[in-house]
């Protein structure tokens, strides 16, 4: 496998991530949003990984993972994903608070310490945020979508997955009593909110709320 660093990593799961859940590849200004950095550090950056073979690029056009890039961004997401469910569920943090710690630890933690804590786990296939852990060797479960904000009213079924972009939305939704496995109705939906059915309970989700929500089709 070719060799990689910290910001490798960094730069193959973000590039990962952009497309986990939607078809579009990422951009170079894109990369340089999600990553917080200069579009002349992700130029740079781009060369370096593309000449060893890890992601395909052209001047100016989108960044795509080779074979090769993909196998290690999702050896990288199997780190971040199974260290944010081991703090949740070992270490007792909430779900929007592991994602700067997981940042962190993803990089630091050895094999033998993941195997552990996978194992310690009972080998979960989702994170606490409803997203898929790579098993090792790199295979995903995957079931059909739909954004709750893109569902029509009387739409029924359980939560697969919540964005954790916005600690404030998982902090709102936790209060609803709202995560993955939750089943939920759509009752109405309108440009600024969506009004779903959750235990029994009417809920108003904001509608950036409603589209960090993915629902089984």
């Amino acid at each position: 496998m070719p060799p990689t660093s910290p910001a490798i990593e960094d730069y193959l799961k973000t590039v990962y991530a952009h497309t986990e859940w939607q078809p579009d590849a990422i951009t170079p200004k894109v990369l340089a949003d999600r990553l917080g950095v200069a579009p002349s550090s992700v130029t740079e950056m781009v060369k370096k990984m593309a000449a060893v073979g890890l992601v395909s690029h052209v001047p100016y056009g989108a960044v795509r993972l080779t074979d090769a890039g993909l196998a290690r961004a999702l050896s990288v997401v199997r780190r971040h994903r199974l260290i944010e469910t081991w703090l949740v569920h070992e270490m007792g943090y909430a779900w929007d608070e592991v994602h700067d710690e997981a940042e962190v630890l993803e990089h630091a933690i050895s094999d033998r310490l993941l195997e552990a804590i996978d194992v310690r786990l009972g080998r979960p296939v989702r994170d606490p945020h409803g997203d898929a852990i790579p098993a090792a060797d790199g295979s995903l479960v995957s079931e059909p979508w739909v954004l709750m904000g893109d569902a029509s009213a009387g739409h029924a079924g359980a939560v697969i997955r919540i964005s954790d972009r916005d600690p404030a939305v998982l902090r709102l939704l936790h209060e609803c009593g709202i995560g993955p496995g939750t089943v939920v109705t759509v009752t109405d939906v309108s440009p600024e909110a969506v009004v779903v059915e959750a235990h029994g309970t009417a809920r108003r989700l904001p509608a950036e709320a409603a589209l960090a929500i993915w629902m089984a089709a």
